[in-house]
């Protein structure tokens, strides 16, 4: 028996836009495999809506239905097909085998350093060629000089496994240098080196600000400093249970909680670290802005988890990770400012993707400078987690007083919503009703306007291009007042 690379992973777009994609995965199971699915998802920039997963422990089938997550995002379907395909497990000559004894070979780092004029946003504009490339950064290393010039190294991998060529590397300097524009001094694409390892680790933080970033339990200075505005109490609501009665054989593990961006991920790379296997799943959207998961499930020796203590370990622990999947906290580093971000590391050794895309996304929205950044890995002597750590120091000449408490609030705020997707992303899919209900008749087409533009991306009205002519650029009072309402953002575009 045996499936072609065709029929393992089938993408069916929507009929129309802004309807999900479909992704169906159609191949033998192994430990893990969700979780890798989830995590190149996120990596492409895609949001999943909902999905299926069944599986008899030899054979899996996993339907996932997918949006993406910016208007702008350029997508390259045939590529996430190749590399959904390359964590599927050999349908042919290793359907028997073992997949323990399965080693993907790690790829090649290159060392990408340009050197150039300093300016607000080059960091987040770089990093979003190398994200388009489907180039994934490593490690970092950003120094800015006193007459304001930047340094940086990027130490990244090629997903596509061709950065060896030079058809590559020119396709990478090209694009990079159209960003930089005349603000390049120069860029150099090379194998990394020794430097490399150099970079591994990372400077160890104070213990009051390593208590913060990775406690396991959120202390209540951390609830204050991280879930700042009153939506936020909705990540609050969650809730895990385990059922034993309704199978013989499975475990049925329930959870209901507010969605954020990579939720699907956090749930199954957290059972995927615990040995949990999955034999049947169902993740649905509920109503404003939460999923609703059912897995029957079964630890690795196929038995169910009737031990009262495993059982509160796997839900505590879920409750973790859903609702705290990423630490953001401003600290003082000698006299700079330091935005510190991290996130648990698989047990596999794969970091969460995109991180440094968002946070610099956000710093980019407020108008904040990077002055010195740096990603590394950090291990907590408490447990066995790693976790991979972003630091930024933030240049003090801009809009925000960097030495007040408001105004570091507000940063981290900023910051947490753009990695967590924001409340407003998970809203936005459910509310088009409710504001073409509280419009009048005169005004059901600017509703579907705002509606078309706000399912990928909230934008300035007063800039759309799509109205009609003759049409008047305007938005009635109440339509403001409830889109504001619903998204909740704090400074936004509305």
């Amino acid at each position: 028996m045996g499936v072609t690379n065709d029929d393992v992973v089938v993408i069916q777009k929507g009929r129309n836009p802004g309807e999900p994609c479909c992704v169906t995965v159609n191949c033998p199971d192994k430990t893990g495999l969700g979780c890798d699915i989830c995590r190149i998802i996120l990596d492409f920039g895609l949001y999943i809506t909902k999905g299926d997963v069944s599986t008899d422990g030899i054979w899996c089938y996993i339907v996932l239905w997918v949006v993406p997550q910016s208007s702008s995002l350029i997508l390259r379907w045939s590529n996430l097909k190749n590399r959904l395909v390359s964590v599927c497990p050999s349908c042919i000559v290793s359907f028997y085998l073992d997949q323990s004894s399965m080693h993907s070979t790690s790829s090649q780092v290159y060392l990408l350093k340009f050197f150039s004029l300093h300016r607000k946003g080059l960091l987040h504009d770089v990093t979003q060629v190398l994200c388009e490339l489907e180039l994934t950064i490593q490690r970092v290393k950003v120094m800015t000089t006193p007459d304001g010039r930047v340094l940086d190294l990027f130490f990244i991998t090629d997903n596509m496994e061709l950065l060896h060529t030079k058809k590559r590397q020119d396709e990478t300097l090209e694009q990079l240098h159209a960003v930089l524009g005349e603000s390049c001094i120069s860029c150099e694409l090379q194998l990394a080196g020794p430097e490399y390892e150099c970079l591994q680790g990372i400077s160890s933080p104070s213990p009051e600000v390593a208590e913060e970033l990775f406690g396991y339990e959120l202390s209540d200075k951390e609830i204050r400093s991280q879930a700042l505005s009153p939506d936020m109490s909705k990540l609050k609501k969650a809730s895990v249970t385990v059922d034993n009665s309704l199978s013989p054989g499975h475990t049925l593990l329930q959870i209901h909680c507010a969605d954020h961006k990579g939720l699907l991920y956090d749930i199954m790379r957290t059972l995927k670290d615990c040995n949990i296997q999955i034999a049947y799943g169902r993740f649905s959207p509920n109503s404003m802005g939460y999923h609703d998961l059912d897995l029957f499930i079964q630890q690795k020796d196929g038995k169910k988890i009737v031990d009262p203590e495993k059982q509160s370990a796997l839900c505590s622990r879920l409750k973790v990770e859903m609702l705290h999947p990423l630490r953001v906290i401003i600290a003082n580093r000698g006299p700079d400012t330091e935005l510190l971000v991290a996130n648990p590391v698989e047990l596999s050794g794969n970091g969460r993707p995109r991180v440094f895309y968002d946070v610099t996304l956000a710093l980019k929205s407020l108008g904040i400078c990077i002055f010195l950044a740096e990603i590394g890995r950090y291990s907590t002597s408490e447990s066995d987690h790693e976790w991979e750590v972003y630091r930024f120091l933030l240049d003090e000449n801009c809009r925000f007083q960097l030495s007040s408490m408001v105004a570091r609030n507000q940063i981290v705020d900023r910051v947490r919503r753009t990695l967590m997707g924001c409340l407003f992303f998970c809203c936005k899919i459910h509310f088009k009703e409710t504001i073409l209900a509280s419009l009048q008749e005169d005004y059901h087409y600017i509703g579907l306007v705002i509606y078309s533009h706000l399912i990928q991306k909230p934008r300035n009205l007063e800039a759309c291009t799509s109205w009609p002519e003759g049409e008047k650029k305007i938005v009635p009072e109440t339509i403001t007042q409830l889109l504001c309402h619903n998204c909740n953002v704090s400074e936004c575009e509305w």
